[in-house]
């Protein structure tokens, strides 16, 4: 229980970290309501936040990422995920100026969130639990978000609260934005992971080995990422890993080499 306050207290601090306020707008390569072409963009009717073209295109960039490339050491297959994110690797970077050390390294900011450039300056005035009043990322997200992917930013925000129907996470709620992916860790021993799509439909997984120069996240934050969407449509996927598993072990128990030990 010490662990997953303490996790659950460094995880608040960073988004409390990102509340710098600005006046200025967000950039984009597009303005607000219209696509790089000129033509008017796509909306989502239900989350009218979402940058549609992007979040596809970053859904692509996961699945093409092999199980291989996703299981070699944490630093690099964490950069792989930015990648397919589209967000750029600043670990140096100050906190709330693109700052993306913290994306995927612990057991909250695992969700991929592509929002237009118009609710990127959003704050959160206390639709989501748990989350700092005024929790404004828009200078962050101008920065980090690598533009080719399509209109609007990316940004790995919070998933407290996206174990209820309908989600109410920084997302849904404070950017009323699906998400592209999600960052799952699988029980029982949480040393795989997959990311699911704003509907809990597999994309990628991997089992990375070691650390590159970036210590993974501690055991219990990995165990407390999964308690977080246990029972969500977000689990379903980790939840067939655990069944697989299982399998397998009891499978290698009464295996002829086992017996005969």
């Amino acid at each position: 229980a010490s662990c997953y306050s303490q996790a659950a207290y460094l995880s608040l601090s960073l988004c409390v970290s990102t509340t710098e306020r600005h006046s200025r707008s967000m950039a984009s390569s597009s303005p607000a309501g219209s696509s790089s072409a000129g033509q008017p963009l796509e909306i989502d009717q239900a989350y009218p936040g979402t940058a549609l073209v992007r979040m596809r295109n970053c859904r692509e960039r996961a699945k093409s990422l092999s199980e291989e490339e996703l299981s070699s050491d944490w630093g690099s297959v964490r950069r792989k995920i930015l990648w397919a994110g589209g967000l750029r690797d600043l670990p140096d970077a100050r906190p709330g100026y693109g700052y993306t050390g913290h994306s995927f390294n612990d057991w909250n900011h695992c969700d991929l969130c592509t929002m237009l450039g118009d609710v990127s300056h959003n704050e959160n005035k206390g639709q989501v639990s748990g989350i700092a009043m005024g929790n404004q990322l828009g200078p962050g997200i101008k920065i980090a978000s690598i533009e080719e992917l399509g209109p609007g930013g990316s940004w790995s925000t919070c998933l407290m609260g996206c174990n209820s129907d309908p989600p109410k996470d920084v997302a849904h709620v404070q950017f009323r934005s699906r998400i592209a992916f999600k960052l799952v860790w699988c029980p029982p021993d949480f040393q795989t992971f997959i990311l699911v799509d704003d509907d809990g439909a597999f994309l990628a997984k991997g089992t990375p080995k070691g650390d590159g120069g970036m210590r993974m996240p501690a055991l219990g934050e990995r165990a407390y990422n999964y308690k977080m969407v246990a029972g969500s449509k977000y689990a379903k996927e980790a939840d067939k890993h655990a069944e697989q598993y299982a399998k397998k072990m009891a499978s290698d128990d009464n295996s002829p080499a086992t017996r005969e030990a």
